[in-house]
């Protein structure tokens, strides 16, 4: 089986940082695109950023100039460092990822996700 195991969120004051960690683990054979969605309460999930196998990244335009989002492939591990937090940013977020099984099977695997709150 695969797994998105998430880490790194947590209360920050508006303007702090946090950096959010996705290690995928099990049955990979390849990682094709991964990304991070978030989730307010009350709210739908929305799309945060994504990132190719290649590195090449796409952000939404919330997160545009304040989050990067990165990987390592020998890892299989996500990374989003979020900088200048705003209270509109507190939400769960979920690392996403497009995966080759071992079995030769390309699925969709979503982490846990993690609560990030910004709040003074």
């Amino acid at each position: 089986q695969v797994q998105l195991v998430e880490s790194g969120g947590g209360l920050v004051q508006p303007g702090g940082s946090l950096r959010l960690s996705c290690e995928a683990s099990g049955s990979i054979f390849s990682i094709n695109a991964m990304g991070w969605f978030r989730q307010a309460p009350g709210k739908e999930r929305e799309w945060v950023a994504t990132i190719p196998k290649d590195g090449t990244t796409n952000y939404a335009d919330s997160a545009k100039g304040r989050f990067t989002v990165s990987r390592d492939n020998a890892k299989n591990t996500l990374y989003l460092q979020m900088n200048s937090l705003k209270p509109e940013d507190t939400a769960v977020y979920y690392c996403h990822a497009n995966i080759r099984s071992t079995g030769g099977y390309n699925d969709n695997y979503w982490g846990q996700g993690t609560q990030v709150t910004v709040s003074s």
